[in-house]
């Protein structure tokens, strides 16, 4: 009888058709049903809107060919953080990683689940705006909600974005179609002189890609979860190329069916696009769309919430962060301590904020580390061409991907800086001040490792090991 103690493993129960759904679901959550009239407010004109919205696509896809390459030369979970750890070293991974968990996934699952609250109070408040109260207290009900079911099993969170990933598709695929019946009809008064109007300030038009690129946020989360993924190597790629270009096709058919169905200044004074759109072309089924919208963000939330618990549990591992966070349930073998950790932190973001600038910090943030993750991969690709590669891109396209995201960083500060983007700076730069005594040096106070072994029994979860 073999008496050798067995590991505690995440479990590889990510297959092709979940690694799309993964992406496809945190994809498409709020940002198709809020930004489009937010991106025309930016711009100015619809027909500059839709050509953000096929930029935006195109960068999302090229940036993921780049990570796809990342992710089978690195085959380990954490996404971004562990690209950078192994390309630029402890010091920029955890930097990332205090500002991931502090800042970027917390403020993404704050932005989610308040327009899933907008959206689910929406029928019971038609002749006034919902109260703020209302709206927090139900988002943080989902977000507790979205938790729960993560630390619970991974097939449950697996397949309730499967099956939300599916409602999604067939909403936007309605929109669609009710857009094509609108033009069959000759209604294209929107469709006409569609540049007029366009405003081509640079920071303008950066922060109409930060609104836009909300949309496609998620594209890179798949590779958060490597180590959960079906033979990654094949997988990875395969899912990444087929979720993003499926759903950047449907963003383009369905603001064209908005502009069929809306004048621009419909479309830019409504508070939820997909509810007014709803309203005109279903009728009395109107609220359909409001509830849709509202499915759409809670699976784009529990999406988000499956990988993005990942990086901290990584971190964790890698002793970037508390040793408690590494650890994984003994039963369930699902990554809980991060998971609860993130929950809290989302619901104290989830207090004083407010989605704009949840997404105009949110996106500032995400593309100065995507910035950081492609210098590495080139780096790798010029200075360590043996490393083994099942797959990989020319090297013109993370090139052209780190000048878009030198642009994204830059643009909304270069004719009209805002005293936020400082702080936000300072934050990430605050990372260094941590990192220098309690990681660095080990500094650790006694007491946490007490609190360690407390939460430990308490929560019934014990180390894990990498699942190679």
């Amino acid at each position: 009888m073999d008496s050798t103690p067995k590991k505690l493993q995440l479990k590889s129960h990510v297959g092709l058709m979940g690694g799309v759904s993964l992406v496809v679901g945190i994809m498409i959550g709020s940002g198709i049903f809020i930004s489009p009239q937010t991106v025309l407010l930016k711009i100015g004109s619809p027909g500059a809107g839709l050509v953000i919205w096929a930029c935006c696509g195109l960068l999302t896809v090229l940036a993921s060919l780049s990570y796809a390459e990342l992710g089978t030369v690195i085959r380990e979970s954490g996404g971004t953080y562990m690209y950078i750890l192994q390309a630029s070293g402890n010091l920029m991974a955890f930097m990332f990683a205090f500002t991931y968990v502090l800042v970027l996934r917390p403020g993404g699952s704050a932005a989610q689940a308040l327009i899933f609250a907008k959206n689910i109070v929406a029928p019971f408040y038609q002749d006034c705006p919902p109260p703020v109260v209302v709206v927090k207290t139900v988002a943080a009900g989902g977000i507790l909600l979205v938790a729960i079911v993560n630390c619970l099993s991974v097939r449950c969170a697996m397949g309730v974005t499967m099956c939300l990933s599916i409602s999604k598709v067939l909403t936007l695929v309605v929109i669609v179609i009710g857009g094509v019946w609108v033009l069959s009809q000759g209604y294209t008064a929107s469709l006409q002189n569609t540049f007029e109007g366009t405003n081509l300030s640079i920071s303008i038009m950066g922060m109409a890609f930060y609104q836009c690129l909300w949309s496609y946020s998620g594209w890179s989360n798949l590779n958060f979860v490597t180590e959960e993924l079906k033979r990654p190597e094949v997988n990875l790629p395969r899912a990444l190329m087929i979720a993003i270009p499926m759903v950047t096709v449907l963003y383009l058919l369905v603001n064209v069916s908005y502009l069929a169905v809306m004048t621009p200044r419909e479309l830019a004074v409504s508070s939820a696009v997909a509810v007014t759109w709803g309203n005109k072309v279903l009728g009395g089924w109107g609220w359909v769309m409001s509830v849709a919208a509202a499915l759409s963000s809670f699976g784009s939330l529990n999406g988000s919430f499956f990988s993005g618990g990942r990086v901290c549990f990584v971190a964790a591992r890698e002793g970037h962060m508390p040793d408690i966070l590494a650890m994984a349930h003994v039963r369930r073998l699902t990554p809980s301590p991060a998971l609860i950790f993130t929950t809290v932190i989302s619901l104290i973001v989830l207090i004083p904020g407010d989605f704009e600038g949840i997404v105009n910090f949110f996106s500032f943030t995400a593309w100065f580390f995507y910035g950081v993750t492609l210098s590495g991969l080139l780096y790798l690709k010029i200075k360590k061409r043996d490393l083994p590669r099942s797959y990989t891109v020319p090297i013109i396209i993370p090139f052209l991907v780190l000048l878009a995201a030198v642009f994204l960083v830059l643009a909304p500060i270069i004719d009209n800086p805002q005293i936020e983007y400082l702080y936000v700076t300072l934050f990430i730069l605050s990372g260094v001040l941590i990192y220098v005594p309690f990681i660095h040096y080990k500094l650790c106070p006694g007491f946490l490792n007490k609190l360690t072994v407390f939460l430990q029994l308490f929560l019934e979860v014990a180390p894990a090991d990498k699942n190679l």
